[in-house]
C-alpha cells in the first residue's frame, strides 16, 4: 500500500563547528551561524528523511519534507530532494528564530493540514541546537496523532504503524493506526549519500514557499511560551596537578594514592 509520509527537517549550525567560531547574541538570546560556516540539515533529521525513503522504496507513495526558519540555505536545505524525497516546503519568516517549541509545532501543523491528504509525519527525535526534543510531541497532539518517540525502525501495513523502538536495554515494538507521527533516532542507520542522479534532480525542483499568512496564521499567535533566560557558552577549567616521585614505582603509588582519595577508583 502507498504511503504519503511527511518530513519536518530543520537547517541548523553545523554541530562540528569549533566552539572557538561560535558567538552568541547575547541581546537575541541565541547562537549566530558563522558567516564562514555552512549550516547542514540536524542530523536526526536525515535519519526521519532516510526512514520516509525507505518506506518509499518498499511500497510507493511520495515524501514531502517540510521546514520552518529564516535564511535557508538551498543548497543544503534541498538535501532531501537530492537523497529522493518528491517534495520540499519551505516556510520561511523572519521571527523563525525566536519561535519556541509550541511555536513551531503551530506552524509546522498548519503547513501539514495544507498539504492535506497525508498518512505519517515522521521527525528527527530531537534538534541538535537545543536538543528539546519537543516539537514532535507538540505537532502530534496539536494533528490529534498518536506519537512513538525514538524509533529505529518503521513499517507501514495494513493500516497502522509498526515501530521497533529504542529502549535503555533493548528495544520495545510498539504499533499505531494510522495516521501518526514516529520520531526516528540515529539507530535507524546510516542516511543514504545523494547519487548524481538525484542531485541534478534537486538541482531543477524549486521548493514551494509559503509565509505565515499562506498558513493563516500571525505573529501575535506564535508569542512565545517559554523564556529563554541566558544562552552562553561554558567556560572550561582545566586543573593540572604533577605527580612526584623518586622513582616510577613511587610515582605510582603517589597517583593511585590520590585516586583512591578522589574516589576514582
Amino acid at each position: 500500500m502507498p504511503v504519503n509520509i511527511i518530513v519536518t527537517a530543520k537547517q541548523v549550525i553545523d554541530p562540528e563547528t569549533p566552539a572557538s567560531a561560535l558567538k552568541v547574541d547575547a541581546q537575541g538570546k541565541r547562537m549566530e551561524t558563522p558567516p564562514n560556516v555552512p549550516p547542514v540539515i540536524n542530523g536526526f533529521d536525515e535519519n526521519a528523511v532516510e526512514a520516509a525513503l525507505r518506506l518509499k522504496d518498499a511500497q510507493g507513495g511520495k515524501v514531502t519534507v517540510i521546514s520552518v526558519g529564516k535564511s535557508f540555505v538551498l543548497d543544503v536545505i534541498k538535501k532531501p530532494l537530492s537523497m529522493g524525497c518528491d517534495e520540499l516546503i519551505l516556510i520561511q519568516d523572519d521571527n523563525a528564530p525566536t519561535f519556541d517549541a509550541y511555536a513551531t509545532a503551530q506552524v509546522l501543523a498548519a503547513a501539514i493540514k495544507k498539504v492535506g491528504q497525508w498518512d505519517l509525519v515522521l521527525c528527527g527525535r530531537q534538534a541538535s541546537d537545543f536538543d528539546q526534543a519537543q516539537v514532535p510531541l507538540g505537532l502530534a497532539e496539536l494533528l490529534k496523532v498518536p506519537c512513538v518517540t525514538i524509533a529505529q525502525k518503521v513499517e507501514v501495513k495494513n493500516g497502522q504503524v509498526t515501530v521497533q523502538r529504542v529502549a535503555p536495554d533493548g528495544a520495545e515494538v510498539m504499533e499505531a493506526p494510522l495516521p501518526a507521527l514516529v520520531t526516528i533516532s540515529n539507530e535507524l542507520g546510516q542516511p543514504r549519500y545523494p547519487t548524481l542522479r538525484g542531485i541534478m534532480a534537486a538541482s531543477r525542483k524549486q521548493p514551494t514557499q509559503w509565509k505565515l499568512a499562506d498558513l493563516g496564521l500571525n505573529a501575535s499567535e506564535l508569542a512565545p511560551r517559554v523564556e529563554v533566560a541566558q544562552v552562553f557558552i561554558p567556560a572550561k577549567q582545566k586543573v593540572v596537578e604533577m605527580i612526584g616521585g623518586d622513582n616510577d614505582e613511587e610515582k605510582g603509588w603517589n597517583l593511585a594514592r590520590k585516586l583512591r582519595e578522589a574516589k576514582l577508583i
